[in-house]
């Protein structure tokens, strides 16, 4: 029989051991004396995939193979598990990662290694449990801080504000820069009431449009448009336009994130789920609150293609429309999706309104008897 080496190790250990064996039932007590296990029941696997080898297998693999030496009970799925062991350090030794990850970074060439090693420090780098200015100042910074404090800039309504010479300025031109890229306004002091803050902005940007829409009706049903776009306003604001859908702090019904602060992708409007798993954790770090401005609260049913011009067709008739059921296609997650950029669809829908609930139901019309008093009774003979 041939002799054949391979490669030995135990379940979490990354050291190798060397063996050479000419069968399995000369490779297995060595293996379990190298490894310091008692050899009773214990069995080897293949690391790539945990396929238990057995005698007939033994000669079929190719020299330094790389075997995993299991204990009784102890079970091997391959690289699986290797990954298992490897998120359930994440909670015990995060910092010790991010150095070793750093290290690797700082000496690798290859784009591919470097992006895995970029991602995985900026995702163990996070301050979740942080929640007020004081105790996570990075998060609420933007790129641009640094030019903005040079100039003791403000960034008020798109422009931007300095001093010269005692007196405030104000740039004539239109400064296209997104909020985020500035940092988040020191009215602001806790990360939650700023992403309460960003979904109120909205769900504030759909009642605008609904406003919008009015004027491109006609006489015959714009005042009625107007009367219902008030309604549903003055709702909103009760509501407080629905900000809880972003606030961890929110009722876990109401809110779209565990208490942690995660959110994951819905998924595009035609499937149950996100295919991906996206999801993300904005409260984590700066960079993943600017990110999570790029997603969506996508309507199911489309706004402008379908819920409007239904809406405004339903005024036309002379039935008494049930406003509260557009409020609620419009402005809540009945048919709100919060979806990943990449799984946001910006094709036809082509869904509908449901007919059954455009209109209130009329209630049904009873007649009433009246009884007849007791003067008018028929005497007894």
């Amino acid at each position: 029989m041939v002799t054949k080496a391979v490669k030995v190790r135990r379940p979490g250990e990354g050291r190798k051991f060397g063996v050479a064996a000419k069968s399995l039932a000369e490779l297995l007590p060595k293996a379990c004396a190298l490894l310091q296990l008692p050899s009773s029941k214990a069995r080897l696997c293949l690391y790539e995939d945990g396929t238990e080898v057995t005698e007939t297998y033994f000669r079929k693999i190719p020299d330094n193979s790389e075997l995993i030496l299991l204990a009784p009970g102890e079970d091997w799925q391959g690289y699986v598990s290797e990954i298992q062991r490897f998120l359930d350090a994440f909670s015990s030794q995060t910092d010790g990662i991010v150095r070793a990850a750093q290290g690797l970074l700082s000496g690798e060439e290859a784009p591919k290694r470097r992006k895995l090693l970029a991602d995985l420090i900026h995702n163990l780098s996070q301050n979740i449990e942080a929640e007020s200015r004081e105790d996570d100042e990075k998060w609420f910074q933007g790129e641009l801080l640094t030019f903005l404090d040079l100039f003791s800039g403000m960034y008020v309504n798109g422009r931007l504000c300095f001093r010269a010479k005692g007196r405030l300025l104000v740039s004539e031109a239109l400064i296209l820069v997104p909020p985020s890229l500035l940092g988040v306004e020191s009215r602001f002091k806790t990360k939650s009431g700023y992403m309460r803050y960003s979904c109120e902005s909205r769900i504030r940007s759909y009642m605008k449009e609904v406003g919008a829409y009015a004027s491109s009706l006609p006489p015959s049903v714009h005042a009625k448009f107007r009367q219902i776009a008030k309604a549903m306003l003055e709702k909103l604001k009760s509501e407080r336009y629905n900000g809880f859908y972003f606030d961890r702090r929110a009722e876990k019904k109401a809110c779209l994130c565990t208490p942690e602060g995660w959110f994951s992708c819905q998924g595009p409007f035609d499937t149950k789920d996100c295919p991906c798993r996206h999801s993300i954790n904005p409260y984590g770090n700066k960079e993943s609150r600017i990110l999570f401005s790029t997603w969506n609260l996508d309507h199911v049913i489309e706004k402008k293609r379908t819920i409007l011009p239904t809406l405004a067709e339903a005024l036309a008739d002379r039935r008494d429309v049930d406003w509260e059921y557009f409020y609620r296609l419009l402005f809540t997650v009945s048919n709100l999706k919060l979806v990943h950029i990449a799984c946001h669809k910006k094709t036809n829908h082509n869904l509908s309104c449901d007919k059954r609930k455009i209109f209130r139901k009329s209630k049904p019309f009873c007649r009433v008897q009246k009884r007849p008093s007791p003067a008018a009774k028929t005497p007894q003979i």
